[in-house]
C-alpha cells in the first residue's frame, strides 16, 4: 500500500540553491514528499503588493503591501503542511524566516531549522523550538526519510 505524500515548506533565504539539493534528495530518495516554497523571485516578492494593489508613495506602506500579500501565500502554505523546513543564510538577515519558523511552532508543526554552526547563537530561540537542527541539505533529506520511512 502506498504512503500518502508528506508537505514540507520550505521557507528561508533565496540566494542559494538549498532547496534544489533538498528536492534532488527527496527524488533519489523516493520519498513520498510534495514541496511547497514560497516566491523566490526577489523583485516578484518585494514589488507585488505595488503591482496587484496599487503603488506606494511611502516605503513603509508600499513593503508593507508587498509582506501581506506574500504573508497570503507563507500562511496558507505552511498550514498545508506536514514539516517546515527553515533555512537560515549567513548573508542577510531572514527575519521572516524566523517569523515562518516562530508560525509554524504555535501552529504545532514539526520544524527543522538548516544553517551553519556559525548561526547556532543567534538562532538559539528558534533552534529550541525546532525538532530538528540541520547544517546541511542532506541531512534535512536524511532526517525527512527517517520521519517518513522510520529507519535509518
Amino acid at each position: 500500500m502506498a504512503q500518502p505524500n508528506w508537505t514540507v515548506y520550505l521557507s528561508g533565504e533565496i540566494h542559494s540553491d538549498w532547496r534544489e539539493q533538498i528536492q534532488s534528495g527527496i527524488n533519489d530518495a523516493k520519498l513520498p514528499v510534495d514541496i511547497l516554497a514560497p516566491v523566490t523571485d526577489h523583485a516578484s516578492s518585494d514589488d507585488c503588493g505595488a503591482h496587484i494593489l496599487g503603488e506606494e508613495d511611502n516605503p513603509f506602506w508600499r513593503d508593507h503591501k508587498g509582506a501581506k500579500m506574500n504573508a497570503i501565500r507563507t500562511r496558507t502554505m505552511i498550514d498545508r503542511s506536514d514539516v517546515v523546513v527553515v533555512r537560515f543564510g549567513d548573508k542577510y538577515k531572514q527575519w521572516n524566516a524566523a517569523f515562518d519558523a516562530g508560525y509554524a511552532a504555535a501552529l504545532g508543526k514539526p520544524v527543522i531549522t538548516l544553517h551553519d554552526p556559525s548561526l547556532t547563537h543567534a538562532l538559539k530561540e528558534v533552534d529550541a523550538a525546532a525538532l530538528a537542527v540541520a547544517e546541511t541539505p542532506q541531512q534535512v533529506v536524511k532526517a525527512l526519510s527517517y520521519a517518513i520511512n522510520g529507519s535509518l
